[in-house]
């Protein structure tokens, strides 16, 4: 893999979806910020299914928190992890209230201290929200970077510092959107669609499948 495979990696991935962004159902900021909390070891589509009864009823700091755990949990008990993911949410929304005025700060060290906010979460919003050059290394990502090649790494924080230092600037923005739905319907876990990629050519993946 070099920087001219890498940049038309990009370029064609740019093609094919000019704009892309999270599969996260959200109206604001803060709604981001839960989905993400809230979709760790879970499905966009199972997160997106319990917010769209939670967000009409309690969609800000203030009308979450005066749910409570008890009652956030009955908004959110299909998605998995859920009894600790009510808890680190309703935390959140206190630290929020009490600290920022209800709003989501554009920071990363304010954002990783909130309960529940890793590194992962906190790229993810300051990337979608904000439109900072950030990459959340997610299990898909990781994959799609090792398999092709573009960044290999033993470990995400790895994989994130060499996909900041390798995708080119003008594609950083959203290469975290590119990577991720790349990862989700054709760089697959099990048996990837090579045959249907549009990156096979440049891709360095030893072991590529015939066309389905």
């Amino acid at each position: 893999m070099n920087k001219i495979k890498r940049h038309e990696i990009f370029s064609r991935f740019q093609a094919g979806t000019l704009k892309p962004t999270s599969e996260l159902k959200y109206d604001s900021t803060f709604e981001l910020l839960i989905s993400v909390l809230l979709s760790a070891q879970a499905t966009d589509i199972s997160v997106n299914k319990a917010t769209a009864k939670l967000y009409p009823v309690a969609n800000t700091p203030e009308t979450i928190f005066a749910l409570g755990v008890d009652g956030l949990s009955q908004y959110i008990r299909t998605i998995g992890l859920f009894n600790s993911k009510a808890k680190n949410t309703i935390a959140t929304c206190k630290i929020l209230i009490e600290q920022h005025h209800s709003l989501v700060p554009e920071d990363r060290v304010a954002l990783e201290a909130l309960p529940g906010v890793g590194r992962k979460t906190a790229n993810v919003v300051l990337n979608t929200a904000f439109g900072h050059p950030t990459i959340a290394v997610d299990t898909h990502i990781f994959r799609v970077s090792n398999r092709t090649g573009i960044a290999p790494g033993k470990d995400v924080v790895v994989v994130e510092k060499k996909l900041i230092k390798f995708v080119p600037t003008e594609f950083k923005v959203d290469a975290h959107h590119w990577l991720i739905l790349h990862g989700r319907y054709t760089c697959i876990a099990r048996k990837p669609r090579c045959g249907s990629c549009i990156i096979e050519d440049l891709c360095d993946y030893k072991h590529k499948t015939d066309p389905e």
